[in-house]
């Protein structure tokens, strides 16, 4: 048994069915980001297309070094296999899922890139995907992790804004 089925079979089938449907709707959306024709949209200067795609490649490298923070902990389903830790330093002492902050980032800056509308509104569905895909991870956490809450309380899920205190 591998290390994510360990750490699945800690769950029910239905947790685990549901958490696959996460992964598969969040695929789906991002494909329609990547493909949906132009439509309708707005003008981008090149000034803003080129901040854009500055914010593609920095989502890209904040997903890839969270990837890289969580090592064999990484998991491609919301269920935390048999290697997860709590990890909250690093990218994690800043946000509680800096994976998904980089996917939102580089998937809105290709949309403004682009200025497709029927594009923003997959990435619209994408956001409200997200935050119900992390709520439902981060019940499964509470139950892996005691400290899970603590943390959650002092660390935004998504964004840090200064003065401003994480809501769960």
């Amino acid at each position: 048994m591998t290390g994510d089925e360990q750490g699945q079979a800690a769950f029910s089938a239905s947790e685990v069915r549901t958490a696959r449907l996460l992964v598969t709707a969040q695929f789906v959306l991002l494909a329609l980001i990547a493909l949906l024709p132009g439509g309708w949209g707005w003008p981008v200067p090149i000034w803003l297309r080129a901040l854009a795609w500055a914010g593609v490649l920095t989502g890209a490298a904040l997903m890839l070094l969270a990837g890289t923070a969580l090592g064999r902990g990484l998991t491609a389903v919301p269920i935390p296999n048999a290697h997860a830790e709590l990890r909250t330093g690093g990218l994690y002492r800043v946000v509680r899922h800096p994976i998904y902050t980089g996917l939102l980032l580089a998937a809105g800056s290709y949309v403004v890139a682009g200025g497709h509308g029927w594009r923003a509104v997959a990435f619209v569905a994408l956001v409200v995907l997200l935050t119900v895909k992390a709520r439902w991870e981060e019940a499964r956490l509470v139950r892996r992790f005691a400290e899970y809450p603590g943390y959650a309380a002092r660390t935004p899920r998504f964004i840090r804004f200064r003065g401003l205190r994480p809501r769960s």
